[in-house]
């Protein structure tokens, strides 16, 4: 019911009233004793701009707040809508990256395994040298002990001969060596 509803309402309703006020003014003062009637037309109008105003007070906060909470919603599915674009853009940044680790993981466990493979050559080429370097040493060892023991059995021999030599020997023996000697060198030709 509007104020215009309301009006129309209590002029037809309260026609008793003014019908009693036109009747006190015209023959006095007069007052009306039904408590019960005029309650009704004061709570009437009372009620009536309660409904006018109110209902605009109402209406206006309530359509105020309709449209806070509508906004609060809009920015709520708005925030929803980032964090899943958020979480998915994540996740995916979750599986290159563990894409990335796994090819990381393959081409370290490569690498490591043609590092073994190198090392395990080297160390067969390095065992293979020393071999051959300690038997060349070896080789060496035994011809210079040779040559020593050589050199110590001509020595011995010549200190012998020499001893012999000096012990005395006569002419004929030196005559029969160097016979010897011519012989030997004469035959070798």
């Amino acid at each position: 019911m509007g104020m215009m509803g309301s009006f129309i309402w209590l002029v037809t309703q309260g026609s008793p009233l003014l019908a009693e006020a036109a009747e006190a003014e015209a023959g006095g003062f007069g007052l009306n004793f039904d408590i019960l009637e005029t309650n009704l037309i004061n709570l009437a109008i009372l009620v009536g701009v309660l409904v006018y105003f109110g209902s605009k007070v109402v209406g206006k906060t309530l359509s105020d707040r309709r449209e806070r909470i509508e906004t609060e919603i809009v920015a709520a599915e708005n925030r929803a809508k980032e964090a899943a674009a958020a979480l998915q853009k994540q996740q995916q940044r979750l599986t290159e990256a563990q894409a990335e680790a796994e090819r990381i993981r393959q081409s370290a466990t490569t690498n490591a395994q043609q590092a073994k493979e190198q090392i395990l050559a080297q160390v067969g080429i390095d065992i293979q040298r020393l071999k051959e370097t300690a038997t060349q040493d070896l080789n060496t060892a035994r011809d210079r002990a040779i040559a020593q023991l050589r050199a110590s059995v001509v020595a011995m021999a010549l200190q012998k001969v020499e001893s012999q030599l000096e012990s005395g020997l006569d002419e004929n023996i030196q005559q029969q060596t160097i016979d010897r000697s011519i012989a030997l060198l004469g035959g070798s030709k």
